[in-house]
């Protein structure tokens, strides 16, 4: 669970973690609003692939890979299914589970594909911007990009006891193990619920806990956040010069004739 949703990665040393936090970021929200944009397949998909692939040559282990995207492949497998069954269309499969007639059609199922694909890439290429850049680099850079304070304040605290929370659920989970809570799928349920809760419960008393701290030590509504580093000539290019080649490929692949 701590390789999981750590960012352990992203305090390697490689050419990418090398980049100042900026172009990166520059380069991730430009590739995402194109694949959000895209009407085709083939650069969703391209990017998912090229991320994927990226992260393996930084020797980011396969396993892992595959488990941070078995959360949005189910996403797009249920996308997929929900499209290709509620679009009208052509006939492609028909099913009549209790009496009910329900349809596939081939129109759902390529939209359903090209909406997956778009998820999938999207959630690849956040995958990757996280495995090379430091969570407190891309807040810092946020902030340098002028996004709202309140915005960025909150991103990080909810960054910085996501992993608490996690910790406490793990030892509450641990707790109900030893004392059989999970034998059966009935206690399973009541356990779990009682997880939640507990969850829930501690996460607001953490809540008031760190914001007595944060006062305690100062804090008069605004995080300081320090400067930054000014960029070298190559991330300079980079930012001006990454977005322009993303763009061309986005009008390539759209006008391609089919």
């Amino acid at each position: 669970m701590f390789e999981l949703f750590s960012d352990i990665f992203a305090c390697r040393e490689n050419a990418l973690t090398r980049i100042d936090p900026r172009p990166k970021l520059i380069i991730a929200f430009s590739l995402i609003l194109a694949i959000v944009l895209s009407q085709r397949v083939l650069l969703p998909s391209f990017a998912a692939v090229a991320a994927v692939g990226t992260m393996l040559v930084l020797r980011i282990p396969l396993k892992l890979v595959l488990l941070r995207l078995s959360a949005p492949v189910g996403i797009v497998v249920a996308l997929v299914v929900l499209r290709a069954f509620l679009t009208p269309g052509t006939p492609l499969v028909v099913l009549t589970p209790l009496g009910y007639t329900i349809t596939a059609t081939e129109e759902g199922l390529i939209s359903g594909i090209v909406l997956g694909s778009r998820v999938l890439g999207a959630v690849s290429v956040v995958l990757l911007l996280s495995s090379v850049t430091p969570a407190h680099k891309i807040f810092a850079a946020l902030r340098w990009f002028r996004v709202p304070e309140g915005w960025v304040e909150i991103a990080f605290l909810v960054y910085r006891y996501v992993f608490v929370l996690l910790e406490q659920a793990s030892d509450v989970q641990a707790a109900q193990k030893a004392r059989l809570g999970h034998s059966s799928i009935r206690r399973s349920l009541s356990s779990i619920g009682i997880l939640a809760g507990t969850v829930m419960a501690r996460s607001i008393d953490q809540a008031f806990r760190t914001h007595e701290a944060m006062m305690l030590r100062g804090y008069q509504g605004r995080y300081p956040f320090g400067p930054l580093a000014g960029m070298s000539r190559v991330d300079r290019w980079l930012a001006g010069v990454a977005p322009c080649f993303v763009v061309a490929a986005f009008l390539v692949v759209e006008r391609w004739p089919k």
